[in-house]
């Protein structure tokens, strides 16, 4: 037997033994049973949200998230499978989100992310679960419609649909970008801007917190719902999380959870139990 054959003959052994233990370890041809959804970690879903955006999703003081689009997703998932205890949440500035999925930080994100063609260029969508108003937040009296934000400055968050659609449609107004709901809300009290455009429910829970502000203008988003982010192509995840979507809906789950969290806002009949 030639040099050649005497070392290969022996570390086959060795190989195989290698191959015993990847395999014994999820790691391999076998792991692809184990990880039906292609996750970043199987059995396990990651999930990049916002800290700061309720009602949609929010941390508590204990660093817990909540809120509507958090306990629909842990619905969701708990009927492929994922107890509450195999999802992690991680909260990032809305403008990191989508990327970060595409990029396999993260499975998945979930902060009422609208549904657009542009964004359905790298990531793609679950179906949509939510729809409803955007709304420009002011103490200013004279801001009454969208004529009367020219020459004010508007705060946006960005990356959001408010300031595709400011940059659109407020030609007017002076936009100052924001990493998030809360510092523009700050420096709306602050006199820093004259107003800050976001979505209603958003909107409503501020103006709450803070009486000397109120809602001017009401849009209607209702061409751009809300899905479920994942990474592009990963169709076998955004397929079953469709299926138990629906599934939540059809049941009154989703109904149930509406009711919770935007106590008398409309609420669209799409999501609504088919009879």
């Amino acid at each position: 037997m030639s040099k050649s054959g005497i070392f290969a003959a022996a570390i086959a052994p060795l190989r195989a033994g290698v191959l015993a233990y990847l395999l014994a370890a999820g790691i391999g041809p076998a792991s692809a049973a184990d990880n039906p959804y292609n996750l970043i970690s199987p059995q396990t879903i990651s999930v990049g949200t916002m800290g700061d955006a309720k009602p949609y999703t929010f941390a508590t003081a204990d660093g817990e998230f909540t809120g509507f689009d958090i306990e629909l997703f842990l619905n969701v998932v708990s009927r492929m499978g994922f107890a509450k205890d195999k999802v992690t949440f991680t909260g990032q500035e809305f403008s990191a989100l989508m990327p970060s999925v595409a990029n396999e930080r993260f499975d998945v994100a979930v902060a009422a992310i609208g549904t657009t063609e542009v964004r359905k260029k790298t990531v793609d969508f679950s179906d949509g679960y939510l729809a409803g108003y955007l709304s420009v937040l002011t103490p200013e009296a004279s801001i009454k419609d969208a004529d009367t934000l020219k020459g004010k400055r508007l705060g946006v968050v960005q990356g959001t649909l408010q300031e595709i659609y400011a940059t659109k449609n407020f030609a007017g107004a002076d936009l100052v970008k924001f990493p998030d709901n809360n510092s523009a809300v700050a420096a709306l009290n602050n006199g820093t801007i004259d107003a800050h455009f976001l979505d209603y429910e958003a909107a409503k829970q501020y103006g709450v917190r803070y009486p000397t502000l109120k809602i001017a203008v009401n849009i209607p988003s209702f061409d751009a719902p809300a899905g479920f982010v994942v990474r592009k192509g990963n169709d076998a995840f955004r397929t079953a999380l469709n299926k138990a979507l629906h599934e939540a809906m059809q049941d009154g789950t989703w109904k149930t959870l509406y009711e919770k969290w935007f106590p008398g806002s409309p609420m669209p009949d799409q999501y609504l139990p088919k009879k």
